[in-house]
């Protein structure tokens, strides 16, 4: 099995063909430009519905926990339980289905997300919702694991670049749009409303993925001696240290904005969607920024934006108090976060161009697992304090995040890996 890598100064999307080695284009004979976009495209909705299924919690952490009569900082397992599933499901449904169709995979992996989805929407007791949530979290790990790499397969290899860039789109765009517009029906109709909107999305997607994708038999397998393999490596462990400290802080932060909003800001309820949509535009922005800015310095560049959240965080208690400081502060945030997947897949996929798949494997499951972590650890902080405190802990977490990757060095240089 041949390997290539696509370059492009287009620098777009999270993991551009730049960043991410991929397989051989290979895509299906016989099929137009329009059916093979339009496939590019489902895949794309699909994870656009996995991200905004997995973080719609944050804007209904407080409905939801006084529904169930649960405090704060337990609904935030809400966001803990699909990290820590989605880290162990990566390598294992990777793993254990590598010989399948991925079109299939896809297909039962959307049908278990609606499923989820439908099971939170009528939920009668918080532990049913947590399960629901484990499943959300099987869906992350396999989908993306699976769906991560498609591009080539799909498109020709001209097309390569812009369709990864489509695809991984999904990811801001899950914030920019499917949170706010969640936390908007939540509002109007009620929570469950949200989670049953996402139910029949996802149908639609299943959909779409069995009529629009062609077969795609599996044409390599990830062994899991890869994954451990890819420790071993200096730039491969900056990775995961350098992830763990910035991820950890924006989600033990981020995971309760919304509860930050309500108590300290004092924003009224109907128009904190429209604070979420505001931060979440600023992340897709900051997306594309760093995709650009990644092409010229990849270590300078995560330095830069987790600063900028750092900085973000820390002023919170401190003029996150008025609307206009909070909203501000929100789209400084918004900006750096936006850019912090860039800089982590891109640093994986640099570290070990030659396994690309079990690269993206290694980003999602320790991007999950932290996830996962922070939501737990800002839930405890909050439980015990309060929704500032927790801000100005993770604000301190992105700062030795900066010190670390200052002092690290790499991230430059590609590890081969023996085949």
């Amino acid at each position: 099995m041949a390997f290539r890598t696509h370059t492009t100064e287009q620098g777009l999307g999270p993991v551009t063909a730049s960043s991410v080695p991929a397989l051989e284009s290979t895509p299906v004979a016989g099929r137009s430009s329009l059916v093979n976009w339009l496939a590019v495209m489902a895949v794309t909705m699909g994870i656009f519905s996995i991200v905004t299924t997995e973080i719609l919690p944050i804007g209904l952490l407080t409905p939801i926990g006084s529904r169930f009569h649960v405090s704060e900082g337990v609904a935030g397992l809400m966001m803990t339980m699909p990290g820590i599933v989605a880290a162990i499901a990566a390598p294992v449904v990777t793993v254990t289905t590598g010989r399948l169709d991925r079109r299939l995979m896809l297909g039962v992996l959307m049908g278990l997300l609606a499923f989820a989805d439908f099971l939170a929407a009528v939920a009668p007791a918080f532990w049913v919702m947590l399960l629901s949530r484990v499943l959300v979290g099987i869906t992350i790990g396999g989908f993306w694991s699976i769906g991560a790499g498609l591009a080539p397969r799909l498109v020709p290899g001209g097309s390569v670049p812009r369709a990864t860039a489509v695809i991984f789109s999904a990811v801001p765009l899950g914030s920019v749009l499917g949170v706010p517009a969640g936390t908007l029906i939540g509002n109007l109709a009620g929570w469950r409303a949200s989670f049953a909107v996402m139910g029949v999305l996802s149908i639609a997607v299943l959909i779409a993925l069995a009529v629009l994708l062609p077969p795609l038999p599996a044409v390599q397998v990830t062994r899991l001696h890869a994954l451990h393999g890819m420790l071993r490596h200096r730039n491969i462990r900056i990775g995961l240290l350098a992830t763990f400290l910035v991820v950890i802080a924006h989600f033990a932060a981020y995971t309760y904005v919304e509860p930050f909003l309500r108590q300290v800001t004092h924003v009224r309820v109907s128009l904190i969607s429209v604070f979420l949509l505001v931060y979440g535009a600023a992340g897709v922005i900051g997306n594309f920024v760093a995709g650009w800015a990644i092409t010229r310095g990849l270590r300078a560049t995560w330095i830069v934006c987790t600063a900028l959240l750092a900085a973000a965080t820390l002023l919170l208690p401190v003029i996150g108090g008025g609307s206009s400081g909070a909203l501000t502060l929100l789209v400084v945030w918004g900006l750096a976060y936006g850019a912090v997947p860039v800089c982590s897949s891109t640093w994986f996929a640099r570290s070990a161009p030659d396994t690309p798949e079990a690269a993206t494997v290694l980003f999602t499951a320790s991007f999950q697992a932290t996830l996962s972590l922070g939501a737990l650890v800002g839930g405890v902080i909050v439980d015990g304090t309060s929704t500032a405190t927790v801000m100005t802990l993770s604000g301190s977490v992105a700062v030795v995040m900066v010190a670390v990757l200052w002092g690290a060095g790499g991230g430059e240089r590609p590890v081969r890996s023996a085949r």
